[in-house]
């Protein structure tokens, strides 16, 4: 059995494609209007309540997985991670379906409101591009057995990752009032 060490050299090379190629394919989908270029689709107007359940849901289970860990309980942290990596990706694959389906809705709120609104936009996009490499490099870390470098780290993914889903669910909030069905 490969060590710690080969098995997170094994995984760097991939860690760091993904945490590039999502943001950028990200960003180029989230340009693409399929309406716009034509195709006869319906916007999937019904996705973003959806997808911010699962944001919920994940924040929901990321507290699980550290209760879980502080109790020793590895096998259930390590599911329950697992699980917020497979919600992270359902997440993505709405957002990007939504977006490229739908009229982008604009904030409709004012003053400070609307300075709040954006702060906690911009910092959840910014950290959920941050917190890629750090989720996958702490995950790699936990399962192949390097429990001190992946404790080390998961002290700084875990807050920046609950950050990233709460604040998905609170920019929801927000400006669902001015979603056009």
């Amino acid at each position: 059995m490969e060590n710690y060490k080969e098995l997170e050299q094994k995984y760097t090379k991939w860690i760091w494609i993904l945490s590039i190629a999502i943001p950028v394919v990200v960003a180029i989908l989230f340009g693409v209007n399929l309406q716009k270029l034509g195709y006869d689709v319906q916007p999937l107007s019904f996705l973003p309540p959806i997808y911010a359940t699962i944001n919920g849901i994940t924040a929901v289970l990321l507290v699980w997985a550290v209760a879980a860990i502080k109790k020793g309980n590895k096998v259930l942290h390590e599911r329950l991670i697992k699980l917020c990596i497979a919600c992270s990706i359902a997440f993505l694959a709405m957002y990007v379906a939504y977006h490229m389906t739908s009229i982008e809705t604009k904030y409709g709120g004012e003053g400070w409101m609307r300075y709040t609104y954006f702060f906690i936009l911009i910092s959840h996009i910014l950290l959920s591009i941050i917190i890629i490499p750090f989720v996958l490099i702490t995950f790699v870390r936990g399962i192949s057995g390097s429990y001190q470098r992946h404790k080390k780290l998961a002290r700084i993914t875990y807050p920046m990752w609950l950050y990233v889903a709460v604040t998905g669910v609170i920019v929801y909030v927000m400006i669902s009032p001015y979603y056009v069905n």
